[in-house]
């Protein structure tokens, strides 16, 4: 029988008023509901300590002073830290040890009225400790600087805790500077204080040029590198060079020596497909199925040198697919997703990807991901692929890869708090609710702004999910998507919630900068949308009263609040090639300038002489539609790959002009290269051409050159009439022996052409 039975048993025939019936009914209640919990602090008291063992680390000691400090921080009590043969009889205990567990298990439980916390390594501990905090105490650690911490006058627990966990991913990484740059933070959130854990420094990734650089051993030994239609190119390297293998293994050792503390070292493709098709390695690669056979037959002989450490390689683009021959046990397999659309699940939408990690499961249990989760080519871009990173972590770890990076911009991008949080938080437990934690988030975050913010998530989201054929590109740009998730007429309602948002905490400034560094990406789409000229409410210039095209001072409004806010918040690049936000807005600029001046070509009719391919829809008009080009190769420019430019511009009758200008772009890493030198020609019949000049590249491609640029090639010369004006870019044609894309053919890209 109950406590409430035996109660009302032993009162049956007493006569009580109503009232305090009630009030014995609520105090039993009570004291029923104590039974059930244990009290940590109340009212500035606490019968209770926090144990050590007496021979505990120097990381357990400070993971017992974290969880101290914040007990402080709820009840402003301190809970004396003890070792277990200095424990008070009298009080009870907050046990704080190292158990024989998993070394990635935690265990948070109530023994009577004790609570005890576990892990079975110095890591896994202090994950117990903060997932204690977070689950039971309802601390939140939003980004280093903000966090969120419940002050109560009691520290109440159910008396029924028992929690016993081990991660499925036991090495979490986002790439993140938020991490990176704060370590403590990274504890809270449970993940890699470094992109590279245990890697020796300089040896992480694409290596094979570190370990037999071009500069050193090319020209005296071009058998060492790849072969590629009959010539050796510094590419890659030649796999089956019994000398290869020693350079390499030399080098191996020698990273380790000097590194003592690294326990692994990649020995991996550089950044190109140009690998070796010399008949040894095309014999081999034949045999296994895939160019994955070359290279882990030669990383195997690497890694059986090396049996207490462990070589990494990749299995990326031409070596993704798996081979037959099983990787060593110390052999280290990163797979990654690059060239996966990022618009839906990567088992939905990247198929072969989602069948090579399936097929290396099958031959290895030694599996790394290495994923990607924004726009590389503009980090701060509208990127809607947050519904895909649950299921794509999911997939990972049910494909037992224990080991997952995911990489996002390591600089500020979108959203960037809150990617790196919901990052963190899905690595941690695949399976929580990915709703729940954004919505906890915005809120948190941006406070009563956090509704409009979680608005413009939903929203976009929903959009690019309802246009299945969008494919959401890596390496892509805002002006690929104004016909789909950036539409004119979103714009304006995802800045009109932006707008409200700003409203809602115009006197909470520390809020509203957050609410205006959030905001970014859509001012960057819009800025990018008005120098596209998407719409009559998206033009760079307008009609003023007297019917003058003018600069629409909305444009440089915008422009300049979006440098100011990425300066108070220390975001300096646009991208992964270090395109610098002030380039950005110089180049923006600058382009607003260009657009202001006269121009007699534009929307006049374009003839092409060569074929371009791809990019701006193949429209030759991308030359005359007034439209400016941005510093990406998907915003409004026209390419030509591996063929020179050749158009005629029709100026509809004979004009005087006196200068012409074509706009060009290079993006090194990408093959997009200045032309070597842009001709201009002139003609009233369309028959016969007579030439204006010649305008050279005045700066030619060097290992130095600037990744992203755009260049005018711009020509002056004494008046003359003319209808049509031919323009010629000369294509280099293919890249220099040294660059990554050596053999391949390279492009221009070419946007408009300014007449006067």
């Amino acid at each position: 029988m109950n406590r409430m039975n035996l109660f009302i048993e032993k009162y049956r025939n007493k006569k009580f008023t109503g009232q305090v019936i009630m009030y014995i009914i609520l105090v039993t209640c009570i004291s029923s509901c104590v039974d059930k919990t244990i009290v940590l602090t109340d009212n500035g008291k606490s019968n209770y300590e926090l144990v050590i063992n007496e021979n505990a680390t120097e990381g357990v000691k400070s993971t017992a002073k974290e969880l101290q400090s914040y007990l402080v921080k709820i009840s402003d009590i301190e809970i004396p830290i003890v070792e277990e043969r200095s424990q008070n009889g009298q009080k009870h205990k907050i046990i704080v040890k190292i158990d024989t567990l998993n070394k990635d298990q935690i265990s948070i439980k109530t023994i009577g009225d004790n609570l005890m916390i576990s892990a079975g390594s110095e890591m896994a501990l202090n994950n117990a400790v903060y997932e204690f905090l977070e689950t039971y105490l309802n601390c939140k650690w939003y980004d280093p600087n903000v966090e969120d911490i419940p002050q109560l006058e009691s520290i109440v627990l159910n008396k029924s805790i028992n929690l016993d966990y081990t991660p499925d991913i036991t090495t979490r990484t986002v790439h993140s500077r938020l991490f990176y740059d704060n370590p403590e933070f990274a504890k809270k959130l449970k993940v890699t204080t470094e992109a590279f854990p245990y890697y020796v420094p300089g040896a992480r990734v694409h290596t094979f040029h570190k370990f037999i650089p071009e500069e050193k051993f090319y020209e005296k030994h071009p058998e060492y590198f790849a072969l590629r239609d009959g010539k050796r190119l510094p590419t890659q390297l030649c796999l089956t060079n019994n000398e290869v293998h020693n350079i390499v293994k030399d080098s191996v050792a020698s990273l380790f020596k000097n590194n003592p503390n690294a326990s692994v070292v990649s020995v991996s493709q550089d950044d190109n497909q140009q690998y070796c098709q010399c008949n040894n390695c095309s014999s081999i690669d034949s045999e296994e199925g895939s160019p994955a056979g070359t290279m882990i037959r030669f990383v195997n002989k690497i890694a059986d040198e090396f049996p207490d450490k462990t070589i990494s390689t990749l299995a990326y683009q031409y070596t993704r697919k798996p081979c037959k021959t099983k990787p060593r046990k110390n052999v280290l397999i990163t797979l990654c997703s690059i060239e996966c659309d990022r618009s839906g699940p990567i088992s939905e939408k990247c198929n072969d990807f989602a069948d090579d990690i399936r097929g290396w499961k099958e031959i290895t249990d030694n599996i790394r991901i290495w994923d990607y989760t924004t726009q590389f080519t503009n980090f701060l871009a509208p990127f809607p692929n947050i519904h895909t990173l649950q299921p794509n972590i999911k997939f990972f770890r049910d494909n037992h890869a224990k080991w997952v990076f995911e990489q996002h911009s390591g600089n500020p991008s979108e959203l960037f708090e809150l990617r790196s949080y919901l990052t963190a938080k899905l690595l941690w437990n695949p399976d929580a609710n990915v709703d729940a934690i954004i919505t906890e988030f915005t809120n948190g975050y941006y406070q009563e702004a956090g509704i409009y913010i979680k608005k413009y998530i939903d929203l976009v989201h929903e959009k690019i999910q309802e246009d299945p054929d969008y494919f959401l590109f890596l390496y892509g740009g805002p002006s690929q998507a104004f016909e789909s998730f950036l539409s004119a007429d979103l714009l304006k309602l995802y800045d009109q919630f932006f707008d409200s948002a700003e409203n809602e905490v115009s006197q909470k400034a520390a809020i509203l900068w957050r609410v205006k560094q959030a905001r970014l990406s859509v001012d960057f789409a819009i800025l990018e949308a008005y120098r596209k000229g998407i719409s009559d409410d998206f033009k760079l210039l307008k009609e003023d009263l007297n019917g003058k095209n003018v600069i629409d001072p909305n444009v440089a409004e915008r422009l300049d609040n979006f440098l100011t806010t990425c300066e108070k918040w220390n975001i300096t690049m646009m991208n992964e090639t270090r395109f610098m936000v002030q380039e950005y807005y110089d180049n923006y600029k600058n382009a607003i300038q260009v657009a202001q001046k006269p121009n007699k070509a534009v929307g006049k009719q374009v003839v092409l002489k060569t074929n371009p391919k791809k990019y701006a829809n193949e429209d030759p008009q991308t030359l005359t539609d007034g439209a400016l080009g941005g510093n990406s190769f998907y915003a409004n420019w026209l390419g030509f790959e591996g063929n020179h430019m050749e158009a005629i511009i029709d100026l509809e009758s004979e004009q005087q002009i006196g200068s012409v200008s074509t706009a060009f772009l290079q993006v090194t890493n990408h093959v997009v290269f200045f032309p070597l030198k842009v001709s201009y020609y002139y003609s009233n019949d369309n028959k016969s051409f007579l030439k204006l000049g010649v305008v050279e590249n005045d700066r030619p491609l060097l290992k130095s050159s600037r990744v992203n640029d755009i260049k005018y090639f711009d020509l002056n010369f004494s008046k003359v009439k003319a209808r049509y004006i031919k323009v010629i870019g000369e294509n280099m044609n293919e890249p220099p022996y040294w660059h990554h894309a050596a053999g391949t053919p390279s492009w221009i890209f070419a946007d408009e052409v300014i007449i006067d």
